[in-house]
Formats: structure tokens, sequence, C-alpha cells
């Protein structure tokens, strides 16, 4: 298992769903560091449904480790930021850097306009 301080930019996780009491696979965008409060994962959240037309599908060679079970869309603008290991139930895999700059970009487009 990966500790909470160690993720890094392009792990999907298993975190807390801000919207709704189950879990969901989480894209990890970054982890900044906060002298008073320590890392704060910023992810975005991982869909299964494939019903939202920005979101971003994910294909088997966008995986630096194994592929998520399910086909998987990432929705660049559902931001959660995940403040303790209580909110991360454990490493799922990782995407590589290419298909997660192109996440960031999304998001970035969405937060600009």
């Amino acid at each position: 298992m990966t500790a909470f301080d160690e993720l890094e930019r392009g792990d999907i996780i298993w975190g807390t769903d801000p919207l709704s009491d189950k879990g969901r696979p989480m894209l990890v965008l970054g982890t900044p560091r906060f002298p008073n409060h320590g890392v704060q994962l910023i992810t975005v959240l991982i869909s299964t449904k494939g019903y939202h037309e920005e979101s971003l599908t994910l294909r088997d060679d966008d995986y630096e480790g194994e592929p998520l079970g399910e086909r998987s869309h990432v929705l660049p603008w559902s931001l959660a930021t995940l403040n303790s290991a209580t909110e991360v139930e454990f490493h799922m895999t990782s995407l590589v850097d290419e298909r997660t700059e192109n996440v960031a970009t999304q998001l970035i487009s969405y937060i600009s306009s």
C-alpha cells in the first residue's frame, strides 16, 4: 500500500467521494505540501459512465500500470481535495505522464474560461 504522503501526480487511488457515501477512483493531479496542513491531494473524479460529452476516456495504453477493470472516463471538471490518509483507501494504478498532462490541460481550460 502506498502511503498518503508518497502518492504522486498520475496515481489513481480509491478515495472518499465528496458527492456520495461510496468511494470512487480518483486521479491525483497535484500533491502540494502546506506548512500547517501537510500534504493535500488535488484529484479529479473518474467514472465508468461514458455519457459525459467532455469526459476523457482512458485507453489501455494510458496506464503506466494495470488498467482499471472497466472502461473509465476522467471528469476533469470534477475536482476533489483530499486532506488525510483516511480519505484514501488504496492505490489502484497510475497513468502515463502524457495522459495526466492531457487531463490537467483540460482542467485548466475549464477553470480559466
